[in-house]
């Protein structure tokens, strides 16, 4: 036990991390998406991807208290968790992934899937998507193949609700709740695949309490009539996040 908390507390760039998962968690919580999107890039500058992912779904149970409760009620209930379900059903299948790919691959694939999701987020995409019960178990299928390998399952969901026609509110429910209950079975399936050690367990109970506050403030900052400058500034850190994160960098 006191040597997991040893090495989690010996994390190279541990204060960043902290930072990192403080940010995620305050855009998180003032705009109800991009936490991982923010998270991951930054993080695997310093961790291993296996490790951040590990970390961060531990430290995204903050948000149980924090986000979802106001997210739950305006969420469409049914359609939150079915998608949830089938990532839930999918996330092994990345998770494999993530175990055979080199880590470059896996660093590159973060970053070039936050930058996409970007673009098309600032293209507003509003594609209509249509297919029903089949495509939202596609959404929820593609989410956990992605979520798995690369710690990212939330863009998946993002474009697929902005292509529906419900309100904003909704939208944001909907996200928030997938996100959340999405993260309570990520450390379970690492685990399973022997990709979560004593280390990645402490070091999520680090990032808990950081995580916890973001989303908090976050939360406590959210202001209806401020819905697009919250998006703008997700957007630019996102942005940041995506291009600082490439292995371009070292």
């Amino acid at each position: 036990m006191f040597e997991g908390w040893a090495l989690a507390l010996a994390t190279p760039g541990l204060e960043w991390v902290i930072a990192a998962a403080v940010l995620a968690a305050l855009v998180y919580g003032f705009a109800g998406f991009g936490s991982a999107l923010i998270f991951m890039p930054l993080s695997t500058i310093f961790l291993p991807p296996p490790l951040a992912i590990a970390a961060f779904s531990l430290s995204a149970v903050g948000s149980l208290l924090t986000v979802f409760p106001g997210a739950w009620k305006a969420a469409d209930k049914t359609q939150t968790l079915m998608v949830v379900a089938m990532s839930i059903v999918f996330m092994p299948v990345g998770i494999y992934l993530l175990r055979i790919a080199p880590e470059v691959t896996i660093r590159t694939a973060v970053c070039v899937m936050t930058l996409l999701t970007l673009a098309l987020l600032l293209s507003g995409w509003k594609v209509p998507l249509r297919g029903g019960r089949g495509l939202q178990l596609g959404v929820g299928a593609l989410a956990g193949i992605t979520g798995g390998s690369t710690g990212l399952n939330g863009p998946p969901v993002i474009l697929f609700n902005l292509g529906t026609d419900q309100p904003v509110a909704v939208t944001r429910g909907n996200l928030a709740c997938f996100l959340t209950l999405n993260s309570l079975a990520m450390m379970p399936m690492l685990w399973i695949q022997g990709l979560v050690d004593a280390r990645a367990f402490f070091l999520g109970l680090i990032l808990l309490g950081p995580y916890a506050l973001g989303g908090f403030l976050g939360v406590q900052m959210f202001r209806p009539d401020r819905a697009r400058i919250y998006k703008a500034v997700a957007y630019i850190l996102i942005g940041v996040a995506g291009v600082m994160g490439l292995p371009v960098w070292g």
